[in-house]
């Protein structure tokens, strides 16, 4: 194999798909990056066997081959590079030669046969999302990804179409995040996509106009955006009802500057460490938010005004968890609706329900 290509496009082909390869793996090839030339055009992939990210980028293929190069010492490699243009050269033995003006390196390859076969998707259902749509409606849901294993179904995020309406859920046993979209797909489709891969995807999509293209298959969906395409296998089981499981309404019905809200719980949460957990207390009354809080360390209280209908109600919270919903939520105001001290917190926009986040209560005792 021999080619030159330009440092910069390389650099940001190798930094994008470097982030399916696996740091630790039995199977070495897979701590690397398959580098593919021939027809004027390198192709590079990386693979940790879940997920998969490959793209092109325009080379000048002097000699068509294929080798897997160890991803991390390669980019930092090309990285270091003081020239615009950087020559490849392997041989037969796998040594390959990384040249860019006097800086050379030589590194032992892996051959391209001991790199694991990507998975086949076919007989795909396609759909085409707005890319900034999209990379919005991930960023509004994914803090509410489980971590934990406990149930794997919920370490990722439902995609759910029906009736032309685009809704991306996620939920981990304490929050919940849903977000709406119109699509353009007139049938009903749902499928789970892991936060790890959607994550990934987001740093590849564009606040800028074009749509990402969707195929779905059984067990595996693939995303093509630019020159960049990410393929990942689904999650399987019984995904949360989430319609049943937001309440209607509220009883209590409170408009607040989003800023000012966390503001105030950032002040009364910093006597709560992960050492020192308390739940944060939160008082609807006539008008007013009183925020308090109660450790080993001392005592914290604030207030804010806001516009409240409904009932008064004292409400005790995780304050990060409601800090992770008010970050995600978009405009300078927020709805905060409650029906009662052990329902859900639920937050929306002022106008409309183009997003859901709904927080958990926490049992408060008696002070």
């Amino acid at each position: 194999m021999q080619l030159i290509c330009d440092k910069q496009l390389l650099v940001d082909a190798v930094a994008n798909v470097s982030r399916a390869v696996s740091s630790k793996n039995t199977l070495a090839a897979l701590e690397g990056v398959l580098l593919r030339a021939k027809n004027n055009t390198l192709s590079l992939t990386g693979y940790d066997l879940e997920l998969a990210i490959s793209t092109e980028i325009e080379a000048d293929v002097r000699e068509a081959g294929e080798i897997v190069l160890s991803a991390r010492i390669f980019l930092d490699m090309i990285r270091r590079m003081p020239s615009e243009q950087i020559s490849i050269s392997s041989d037969a033995k796998m040594l390959t030669l990384v040249k860019g003006s006097m800086t050379e390196y030589t590194i032992l390859g892996l051959p391209a046969s001991e790199y694991p076969e990507l998975p086949g998707v076919s007989e795909t259902t396609e759909l085409s999302i707005p890319q900034a749509a999209l990379k919005n409606m991930i960023s509004q849901t994914l803090f509410a990804i489980a971590v934990s294993d406990s149930k794997p179904v919920h370490t990722g995020s439902l995609f759910d179409i029906k009736g032309g309406e685009l809704c991306l859920v996620s939920v981990d046993g304490y929050r919940l995040a849903l977000r709406r979209e119109k699509v353009a797909f007139d049938e009903t489709l749902s499928f789970i996509v892991p936060g790890k891969s959607l994550s990934e995807v987001s740093k590849l999509l564009r606040d800028e106009e074009g749509d990402v293209e969707l195929g779905v298959a059984r067990r595996h969906i693939i995303f093509r955006t630019g020159s960049y395409r990410i393929v990942s296998r689904l999650l399987e089981g019984e995904f949360l009802d989430y319609r049943a499981a937001i309440p209607e309404g509220g009883a209590t019905t409170v408009k607040i500057g989003t800023r000012d809200l966390i503001s105030a719980i950032d002040r009364a949460s910093l006597l709560i460490s992960d050492n020192i957990k308390s739940p944060l207390r939160m008082k609807f009354e006539e008008g007013l938010i009183k925020i308090s809080c109660s450790t080993a360390i001392g005592k914290a209280y604030d207030e804010i005004r806001c516009e409240q209908s409904g009932d008064d109600v004292e409400i005790g919270f995780n304050s990060r968890y409601m800090l992770d919903a008010l970050k995600a939520s978009e405009g300078d105001e927020i709805r905060v609706l409650i029906n009662g001290p052990l329902s859900p917190i639920k937050l929306m926009p002022v106008e409309g329900d183009a997003f859901v986040f709904l927080v958990l209560p926490v049992r408060l005792k008696s002070e």
